[in-house]
């Protein structure tokens, strides 16, 4: 049986730290340190749902007063494609948006909305990280086009404010998943230096378990992942040597110069009766 990912949508640890207002407030104060006047009732979770095929649990919407707040997370690879993640997010966003607040796109009213702010918060090791990348800078080389996107990047580390010590979690796993692979050793290892290092020490002296699961879950998860990956790519291979027969066996068969049993030695990913289905195949359409 063909073996398939899970499609279940499960928290990561940058979505279930960032569910916590406290948190979400912490957030927006060390994106806006200048706006010290929000609190908690202030900020609206947006968070999409179903968007993205292979991120369903990496991305994070809120709104507050008039921002609309989109942070897409890349954890290991560096890509210019998380502008257009993030631009896809941002226009289902404003299509739930528009839903909720009840505006009328085909009116001769002018619709409101919000201002958007699209973040990326990079984990990985690269290290010429831009501080922006741009629909038309980086797809476009500069061109004017009709639509564009600008998406700032956030991959300092930093312990005095939350973004920062996320990225430092997520450097401290990545070390500790090195020398200990995929293990429970690597995460409870992980969430002890990061409290040592009074790195997202609260969250995770009161949410350690669930950190623990979450981790292991999104494990098993990659190891489901690359199972139907290999499958895949097996399946694509069998599926073009077969053609290549195929083709082959059609070729000798026009040729008429060997029976049907001589080209299945040749051919030998054909049987005799895939062989005489074929030759009357190719019978029909000469």
């Amino acid at each position: 049986m063909e073996q398939k990912p899970k499609r279940k949508i499960k928290d990561s640890v940058f979505t279930n730290l960032f569910q916590e207002k406290k948190y979400l407030l912490q957030l927006y104060q060390a994106l806006h340190p200048e706006d010290d006047s929000v609190t908690e009732d202030d900020i609206a979770d947006v968070t999409m749902k179903h968007v993205l095929v292979d991120a369903d649990y990496n991305d994070l919407g809120f709104s507050v007063g008039n921002r609309l707040m989109i942070l897409v997370e890349s954890q290991s690879t560096w890509t210019y494609n998380i502008i257009i993640r993030a631009l896809m997010y941002l226009v289902q966003t404003y299509h739930d948006y528009f839903k909720r607040t009840s505006q009328n796109l085909y009116g001769s009213k002018k619709v409101n909305l919000p201002k958007p702010e699209l973040y990326v918060i990079y984990t990985g090791e690269r290290k010429d990280i831009p501080d922006s990348i741009s629909l038309r800078k980086d797809f476009f080389d500069g061109a004017k086009i009709a639509i564009d996107a600008e998406v700032k990047v956030l991959y300092q580390e930093n312990e005095t404010d939350i973004i920062g010590q996320y990225i430092i979690f997520c450097k401290v796993y990545n070390e500790q998943r090195k020398r200990y692979g995929n293990t429970k050793q690597a995460v409870t290892e992980t969430i002890q230096i990061c409290k040592d290092r009074n790195v997202l020490k609260g969250y995770l002296e009161s949410r350690e378990q669930e950190v623990v699961d979450m981790m292991m879950t999104l494990f098993d998860d990659e190891q489901i992942l690359k199972a139907y990956t290999k499958d895949m790519v097996d399946s694509a291979v069998k599926k073009t040597a077969k053609e290549t027969a195929i083709e082959t066996a059609e070729r000798m068969i026009k040729l008429g110069k060997l029976s049907l049993e001589e080209i299945a030695i040749y051919v030998p990913l054909l049987s005799l009766e895939e062989l005489k289905k074929l030759e009357t195949k190719v019978k029909e359409l000469a």
